[in-house]
C-alpha cells in the first residue's frame, strides 16, 4: 500500500516539476520581449520601474524618424532580393542532391552545408576581400550578394528535407499519363514543395532580415535596420528602439500565424496528384 501511494506520489510530482520548468524556459525565452513592448509605452522611457504614464508618444516619435524607415526599407529589399537569390540556387542544388548521380556528390552536399557551420564574420569578411579585389564599391548590393550566398545553404537544406518526404509515385503516374518531365516538375514537384519553399523563403527572409556580421562588412552609405539600431545603441537604449522591435515582433508574429494556417490547411487538404497515381494504379 505504501508502495503504491509513494508511486502515485511520484506521477504527481512528476508533471508539476515538468509545468513548473517548462513554465521557466517560457518565461526566460518571452518575458524580455514582453518586457521590451511594455517599455515602448512607457511615457517614463526606458528607465523606472513599473512602467507607468502609458503613452502612444515613442510611436509618433518613431513614425516621424526618416533615417530608421529608410533603414527598414532598405532591409526589406535586401531580405526580399536574397530570398529570391537563395531560392533560385537552392532549389536546384537539392534538386542535384536528391536526384541526379555525379561525381563529387558527397563533397559537394558538405560544401552547400558549409555557411550553415561557417561564423558570419568570416563570411563577411571574405566576401569582402573578395569584393575589394574585384574592385567593387561597397552598397546594398553587395550585401544582397552576402546575404543571398550565405542564405543558399539554408534553401537548400529546407527543399531538399521536402524532397525526402515526396511521394515519387506520383511523378511517376505523370510521367507514365503523357506529361513531359518539365510539366511534371511544374504541376507535380513543385505544388508539392509548396511548403518546404515558403519556409525556406519565411527562414531566409527572417535570417536576412536579422542579419549584422555579414551586413557589418559589406555595408556602404546605406544602413540596413540591424546596422541602424546597432549604431543608436552605442549611444544608449531609446524608447524609439522598443517600438520599432515591438513591431518587428508584430510582423513576425503575423508570418508565423499564415505559415501556420497553411500548413494545417495543407495538412487537411488531399495530396495533390493523388488521383494521377489512383488512375495509373487502375
Amino acid at each position: 500500500m505504501s508502495a503504491s501511494s509513494s508511486g502515485q506520489g511520484s506521477l504527481v510530482k512528476g508533471p508539476r516539476w515538468l509545468t513548473a520548468h517548462a513554465l521557466a524556459v517560457f518565461a526566460f525565452l518571452y518575458l524580455p520581449i514582453a518586457i521590451l513592448i511594455l517599455y515602448s509605452f512607457n511615457g517614463q522611457g526606458v528607465g523606472g520601474f513599473p512602467p507607468r504614464d502609458l503613452t502612444l508618444n515613442w510611436y509618433r516619435i518613431l513614425f516621424n524618424d526618416g533615417p530608421i524607415w529608410d533603414s527598414v526599407l532598405n532591409s526589406l529589399m535586401v531580405a526580399f532580393a536574397a530570398m529570391l537569390i537563395a531560392l533560385v540556387f537552392g532549389i536546384p542544388a537539392a534538386l542535384a542532391l536528391d536526384r541526379a548521380q555525379f561525381p563529387g556528390k558527397a563533397l559537394f552536399r558538405r560544401l552547400v552545408l558549409l555557411p550553415l557551420i561557417l561564423p558570419g564574420i568570416i563570411t563577411g569578411l571574405s566576401l569582402l576581400m573578395l569584393f575589394r579585389v574585384a574592385d567593387v564599391k561597397l552598397s546594398l548590393f553587395t550585401i544582397v550578394l552576402g546575404h543571398g550566398t550565405a542564405l543558399i545553404s539554408v534553401a537548400t537544406t529546407e527543399v531538399f528535407a521536402g524532397l525526402q518526404k515526396l511521394n515519387r509515385a506520383q511523378e511517376e503516374a505523370s510521367l507514365d499519363l503523357g506529361a513531359t518531365y518539365w510539366q511534371t516538375f511544374w504541376r507535380i514537384t513543385v505544388p508539392n514543395l509548396k511548403l518546404s519553399i515558403i519556409g525556406a523563403a519565411l527562414l531566409i527572409f527572417t535570417l536576412s532580415m536579422d542579419e549584422i556580421a555579414v551586413s557589418f562588412f559589406l555595408i556602404g552609405r546605406d544602413n540596413t535596420l540591424p546596422l541602424e539600431i546597432w549604431g543608436r545603441l552605442r549611444r544608449g537604449i531609446t524608447p524609439e528602439i522598443n517600438a520599432i522591435s515591438t513591431i518587428i515582433f508584430v510582423f513576425s508574429l503575423i508570418a508565423i500565424v499564415v505559415w501556420y494556417r497553411l500548413r494545417t490547411r495543407a495538412e487537411v487538404t488531399p495530396e495533390i496528384g493523388a488521383e494521377l497515381v489512383e488512375t495509373a494504379d487502375h
